[in-house]
């Protein structure tokens, strides 16, 4: 290959402690070391250089729901965020249960979406697995153990055949385990008390259970330590707001608090947060809905909130505040990710994806106003968090001091693909 390249970031603290210059080549790393000519060279000194994350946990809602979020405004949130790629979830208006709605769905993307993006198949009793799985199916899931927005609960029985079926497939499932109690649902108080951290822990408990066929799991937004105990060795992640947010930070009726599972009290988060290193992954669950649903009665408000813009922001100040060192933060937001999903890596070595994240020492207090979901409001109001300035997608700089580049983004279908013609940047095991 030619000395020259297309970009070089200079002066990169790398994850060990070196700094050194990042090559970049047709979109991926060509070489870390000494730079080499370049048409475009970022100068990194002072700043923290981050691998583009990985927010496998999304509703990027659209179609019926665009008034909420589209790809577009989404999509952009997440490049502000510092997000590259995000995994979209099947329990959309209406669910990604057949092929066609799940094409239909990529079409969508493909035609709006201005970061990289995969999406997850859906499951009601009597679908077609495989026929999604062809179809490029990321995952499936979330699959839900318990009703929540626009999603309802499956059976034990119905949840054993859909492991044993995604099993065959050589697939994952994404489960979001509760277990929800019965009586009025009118703060966030009662909205803890119906969907306790016990109930939550006995869900994983039994979903683990009835995979008697020994499917892949992966169990979504965790929000207590038993929880996480029980997940085995399953993979787990937990969302910013359980593990930064708790209940007593809110009036009991702001139903911008609510989420399922539910905003636990401090006690319990900490607890949580005690739990850092065994975590494999943080995503956001983006569920954004609009200020004037939210501020129905808190019985009839959604549950849900916007996050894929703040995650990484909040993590990298409170990895800075805790000194954890920040290679966990890559770990949980960009390897772990690419590897439980089977994506290829951005990161600091020749062949990584060259996605990534350029984010200044200083934090900043989070205002609604800075952030661009649609959704318009965010319940981190006033936390720190360190946002990036400039972020490189695919080595080409899409997103630089509140202004948005469209670079090339692409579509990474799941292991089970089969096309015509195979997506550029597809996963790294796409045939069966």
């Amino acid at each position: 290959m030619a000395a020259g390249c297309d970009l070089v970031l200079t002066n990169v603290l790398l994850p060990g402690g070196r700094v050194a210059d990042v090559s970049v080549f047709r979109g991926k790393v060509c070489h870390v070391g000494a730079r080499r000519t370049a048409g475009e060279i970022i100068d990194c000194r002072g700043m923290t250089v981050l691998p583009g994350a990985v927010d496998m946990h999304v509703h990027m809602r659209g179609r019926d729901q665009q008034y909420k979020e589209d790809w577009a405004s989404g999509s952009m949130s997440a490049l502000a965020g510092g997000v590259t790629l995000v995994v979209d979830q099947p329990n959309t208006v209406p669910p990604l249960t057949t092929p066609e709605s799940f094409a239909r769905r990529v079409a969508e993307a493909r035609d709006a979406s201005w970061c990289h993006y995969a999406i997850n198949g859906g499951f009601v009793p009597g679908c077609d697995l495989l026929a999604l799985w062809r179809r490029g199916a990321m995952a499936f899931g979330e699959i839900f153990a318990a009703a929540s927005s626009y999603a309802e609960g499956l059976s034990y029985a119905d949840l054993r055949n859909v492991l044993g079926t995604v099993s065959t497939l050589g697939g994952l499932c994404t489960i979001h385990a509760e277990e929800v109690g019965a009586g009025p649902d009118t703060d966030l108080g009662s909205h803890h008390a119906l969907r306790t951290p016990e109930g939550e822990a006995v869900s994983v408990q039994r979903v683990r259970d009835q995979n008697d066929r020994g499917c892949r799991l992966h169990f979504c937004h965790l929000s207590c330590a038993e929880s996480v105990s029980n997940a085995g060795n399953s993979t787990v992640e937990a969302a910013p707001h359980h593990l930064f947010l708790s209940l007593e930070e809110f009036d009991p009726s702001d139903a911008r608090g609510k989420v399922n599972p539910p905003l636990r009290p401090d006690a319990v988060r900490r607890r949580l947060v005690s739990l850092w290193d065994r975590i494999d992954v943080l995503a956001s669950d983006h569920a954004p809905h609009t200020p004037a649903e939210k501020e129905l009665p808190f019985m009839d408000a959604p549950s849900g909130i916007p996050g894929v813009e703040t995650m990484v922001p909040l993590a990298l100040a409170f990895c800075r505040e805790r000194k954890i060192p920040l290679a966990s933060l890559i770990e949980k937001t960009s390897i772990r990710p690419c590897e439980i999903l089977g994506l290829p890596r951005a990161g600091f070595q020749a062949g990584d994806r060259a996605d990534f994240g350029v984010y200044p020492p200083g934090d900043v207090a989070i205002d609604a106003d800075m952030l661009h979901s649609r959704a318009g409001w965010t319940p981190f109001e006033g936390k720190r968090a360190a946002f990036p300035v400039t972020v490189i997608m695919g080595g080409e700089v899409v997103y630089s001091e509140g202004t948005f580049t469209l670079g090339h983004p692409a579509w990474f279908p799941g292991r089970g693909f089969i096309g015509e013609e195979l997506p550029r940047n597809s996963a790294d095991t796409a045939q069966p």
